[in-house]
């Protein structure tokens, strides 16, 4: 059998397209809160009374975080894995003992068996004292082995993997390639069928977080469709230590400079069919189902960094004094500690609320979970960017450069850069837009989406024009009034209750410009991603302010910080609705079509001239490094933690 030679496939966009939308979840079995939302349906109902976890999910919880707080104090030196770039093994071999790489694998096999609430709650506490040891937990459980055994493994390969990975057998996740991101369907690393019992698997892996280090993979490869064999993208749990895997480079970031990423190569690795999670064709499927949940792990490490920043931000802007008083009581820094403090807030609180629905499992909280992300990434980039601002001159200086000349080690430039790459993990910005964009009109396409499909007759069409003619007949009439309109409506939120109503209201106004949208540019509508990223970024705040006022009014009436919880719930939403207005407005005034001629032009090379008079410092090579299948050159660095 001859190793495959196949570079990425080339695949048009309406193919690309095609594979993504078979490997979406397309049913709705459960309520979703965010999808009502985008309809213009304001389901309180559906999050408030806040909901709960179990007394003995909290005991266990806490016991736990008590644990991991005791050993982040004295076991984990931040300094030193920033100075070194790498977790040291003792550090490692302590989250074992302690049990940290089995927090969400169930008792049965060894692990904790912690919520999904308790799991983020730890992710940003470790993530509050290095960020890269929290990737490393992060990758670990919520997109490597773990979380699709959970879902989708047979008894065996839970039997067989699972007690190893409660035991710290650390694992990684492989899906994308130097030629492939966001776009599977140029997948090139291939599994060729080995006879009835395995697969052989060639290609290359970029970005394989906790690669280098890992025992465990779990690797998406393109299954050749032949006879008895459906094909497709697929996924495979993989031992590192398999003969033929190669760890070509530790890559390296402008931060989380301790993480274990690299890139791997695959020839001829002969994988049991045993360890074939699914049938063939139902990778992706994988994939995208286990991040419903696992992309929680980012906002959660992003609430922790707003913890942390309101935190600094407090003690250094009362410490330090300019024109005869304290830094914070300069209006132009006091209105970034009020964002700081009001956004930190509202990044708990839709963590929490996300996480809690995901346990409670009562909800599909897929677009939650995508928008926590989304919400989550971009704002504690912006939390961290003000307080590095209100730290002047020693925010863009090392913590290790302030303690040498005496003064606190601070590490705000650092979780900047560490920072920095939520944006892009697990889903960069732009991706998460159309990803729950998306999902967000997903009732239009599925009542209306034959009349715009090409591939359509005219019969088909015709049927689609009559199912989505009732379908609009009754759910426009909807969108024209509602409780927001209602003076007293919400009124058990008390001073809040303004906030909820404004959220209902934008959410008729929300659904009925997605609704216009759709009507003026039918198929093109794809096409419209900054509109889409507006359209989704409007949700997240709409999102983000139901899920403070819910948590004030739970603190309230729980009186647990009820009072200041208010006043933070109440900034927090007239901040965001100005955000959300300014959204509104640049719906429809906006720069979209000269942006496209300028972008025409910049391709075309019609503005070189403004190129000129700079050198370009890059070093030579190709943009992408060659993927050609075959034995790896290079030593192997993949290092065992002892």
């Amino acid at each position: 059998m001859s190793a495959p030679t196949q570079r990425s496939p080339k695949v048009t966009e309406r193919e690309a397209r095609q594979v993504a939308e078979a490997a979406r979840q397309q049913d709705w079995h459960k309520p979703s809160f965010a999808k009502e939302l985008f309809l213009g349906r304001f389901r309180l109902d559906l999050i408030h009374p806040h909901p709960l976890p179990a007394d003995e999910d909290v005991r266990r919880g806490e016991a736990f975080l008590a644990k991991l707080r005791a050993f982040c104090e004295s076991g984990v030196d931040a300094a030193r894995i920033e100075r070194e770039a790498r977790i040291p093994d003792e550090t490692i071999n302590g989250l074992r003992a302690l049990g940290a790489f089995g927090m969400k694998i169930d008792p049965k096999y060894g692990g904790l068996g912690l919520t999904q609430l308790y799991y983020n709650r730890a992710l940003a506490l470790v993530g509050s004292v290095s960020p890269a040891v929290g990737a490393l937990l992060s990758a670990h459980q919520s997109i490597g082995v773990p979380q699709p055994l959970k879902l989708f493994g047979s008894q065996e390969q839970k039997d067989a993997f699972l007690p190893r990975l409660a035991r710290g057998a650390i694992s990684a996740f492989l899906l994308t390639e130097p030629d492939v991101g966001s776009d599977p369907a140029r997948l090139a690393t291939t599994a060729v069928p080995d006879g009835d019992d395995a697969y052989v698997l060639d290609g290359v892996k970029l970005w394989t977080t906790n690669g280098v280090i890992a025992e465990l993979l779990v690797v998406m490869a393109r299954v050749p469709a032949s006879e008895g064999h459906r094909g497709g993208i697929t996924a495979f749990v993989v031992e590192a230590g398999s003969p033929g895997i190669t760890v070509e480079q530790r890559n390296a970031f402008m931060g989380l400079r301790g993480l274990e990423n690299g890139v791997t190569r695959f020839h001829r690795v002969r994988v049991p069919a045993a360890h074939r999670i699914g049938p063939e064709g139902s990778g992706l499927k994988i994939a995208l189902t286990t991040l419903n949940t696992g992309r929680l792990s980012l906002p959660a490490a992003c609430a922790g960094a707003g913890k942390w920043c309101l935190k600094i931000a407090r003690e250094w802007a009362a410490e330090r004094e300019q024109w005869g008083k304290p830094v914070a009581r300069h209006e132009a820094v006091g209105t970034k500690i009020s964002f700081i403090a009001a956004t930190a807030f509202a990044l708990e609180a839709v963590v929490d609320l996300a996480s809690q629905m995901a346990d409670e499992d009562r909800n599909d909280i897929r677009i939650e979970a995508a928008l926590a992300k989304l919400y989550g990434s971009e704002m504690a980039w912006r939390i961290a960017d003000e307080l590095v601002q209100i730290r002047g001159g020693r925010g863009y200086e090392t913590a290790e450069s302030l303690a040498a000349r005496g003064e606190r080690a601070v590490p705000a430039e650092q979780l900047l850069r560490d920072l920095r790459i939520n944006r892009i993990f697990e889903g960069s910005t732009e991706i998460m837009h159309l990803l729950i964009a998306r999902e967000a009109v997903d009732a239009h396409l599925a009542v209306a989406g034959d009349i715009i499909d090409p591939d359509k007759d005219l019969a088909e069409k015709a049927r689609a024009g009559v199912k989505a003619g009732g379908f609009y007949a009754r759910w426009l009439p909807k969108l024209v009034a509602g409780q927001g309109q209602i003076p007293g409506a919400y009124g058990e939120f008390g001073d809040l209750a303004t906030h909820l109503r404004y959220v209902e209201r934008t959410s008729r106004k929300l659904a009925r410009a997605t609704f216009y949208a759709m009507s003026r540019w039918q198929g093109r509508m794809e096409l419209k991603q900054a509109f889409l990223g507006r359209i989704v970024d409007i949700g997240a705040e709409l999102f983000a302010m139901s899920a403070v006022c819910v948590r004030a009014e739970l603190l309230r009436a729980t009186g647990d910080h009820g009072r200041p919880a208010h006043q933070l719930a109440d900034v927090f939403c007239r901040q965001a609705r100005l955000r959300t207005d300014e959204l509104f407005g640049r719906l429809w005034a906006n720069t979209d079509d000269l942006d496209r001629k300028v972008v025409d032009g910049v391709l075309a090379g019609t503005y070189t001239w403004l190129e000129e008079g700079v050198l370009d410092p890059s070093g030579e090579g190709p943009w992408i490094a060659d993927t050609t299948p075959g034995p790896s050159t290079r030593p192997d660095v993949h290092r065992t933690i002892d």
